[in-house]
């Protein structure tokens, strides 16, 4: 089935549009990325840190114990980052779908995508903020004394 031809200037408007939000999904795809890599840089020394855990003497478990506390609260802040990236980008998903929809139907959703927008955008901070407290626990925190072990 072929559009009427006078919604195509429209559907063309709507792809001009759409390519911001594109540019946006791909910044959010590339900080998902880092994040998920920390994440796994988390998780991969929580369970080194439980695999040498036999070997520690009282002094090393009670400063292991310490950072594999600090260590769940980092995963549950990396965590919260990818979640609120995630929905960002699921958000500036449906504002595209809908800057499509606006040009093909004859209804106004100009308000639904700018609201999804704002709420992307908002999910974004969230994601970004989850993710400075994670660097900045991060870098407050240190296993000097476990590093000397490995």
């Amino acid at each position: 089935m072929v559009p009427d031809p006078s919604a195509l200037p429209g559907i063309a408007h709507a792809i001009q549009l759409a390519i911001a939000p594109v540019f946006l999904l791909t910044g959010i795809a590339s900080l998902l990325n880092v994040i998920a890599n920390r994440l796994a840089r988390v998780i991969d020394r929580g369970r080194a840190l439980k695999q040498a855990w036999g070997t520690f003497d009282e002094k090393l478990r009670s400063s292991a114990r310490n950072e594999l506390a600090v260590l769940e609260r980092r995963r549950r802040l990396t965590s919260a980052s990818i979640s609120f990236c995630t929905a960002a980008a699921l958000l500036v998903c449906l504002v595209i779908v809908l800057l499509f929809v606006d040009a093909m139907v004859a209804i106004n959703l100009d308000w639904v995508a700018g609201s999804l927008f704002v709420l992307a955008m908002l999910a974004v901070t969230g994601g970004l903020t989850s993710f400075l407290r994670e660097v900045y626990l991060a870098t407050r925190s240190s296993g000097s004394e476990l590093a000397q072990v490995e």
